[in-house]
């Protein structure tokens, strides 16, 4: 499922492709798999859609500042996890003044996307810490590189190799004793 840098379309006559053009297209090929990364993250279908959407509306928003328009896709996966971030810290706070934890809600399409026997390692992934979880996120689902994680999540590739390393023992162990 890995996917490269979206290049923006020809110019034609001249005129650099517009900022419609580009986002539509970027939208049409990235968009369900933008939801997914958010899926993973978030826990919901619903919140995982506003990430997604809302990374895009950025995308479209900035366009005329973004400097380096070859790197769209890298840049759109850096909105989504940081959106996702976002959304975890105002649950976090919610939580801290509500009585119960909400159990999170698995829809029929959300039963769909995970599969049944799948559930059990997305609960185990989803009890990590935040950091770990995104790491494992980005390196196995959208099998991204070190560098490529690094990028998206602002810290360096040896962060990103310590946490994966931290994360998989942790899931390993987790995952095991539930057996």
């Amino acid at each position: 499922m890995r996917s490269e840098t979206v290049h923006p379309p020809p110019r034609s006559g001249g005129v650099e492709s517009s900022a419609d053009t580009v986002v539509t297209e970027l939208f049409l090929a990235h968009r369900l798999a933008m939801v997914r990364l958010a899926f993973l993250l978030v826990g919901d279908q619903e919140t995982a859609e506003d990430v997604a959407q809302d990374a895009f509306a950025e995308v479209y928003r900035r366009w005329n500042r973004l400097a380096d328009r070859g790197q769209l896709l890298p840049y759109l996966r850096t909105a989504v996890v940081n959106g996702c971030r976002m959304v975890l810290r105002r649950r976090t706070i919610v939580g801290r003044f509500r009585a119960h934890r909400e159990v999170p809600f698995w829809s029929a399409e959300a039963a769909a996307l995970l599969g049944e026997t799948r559930r059990e390692v997305f609960l185990a992934v989803r009890a990590l810490p935040r950091r770990q979880r995104e790491v494992l996120v980005l390196r196995f689902y959208l099998d991204l590189s070190e560098a490529e994680i690094a990028q998206a999540m602002g810290v360096s590739r040896g962060t990103v190799k310590s946490t994966a390393s931290r994360a998989l023992k942790v899931l390993a162990a987790k995952l095991q004793e539930e057996r």
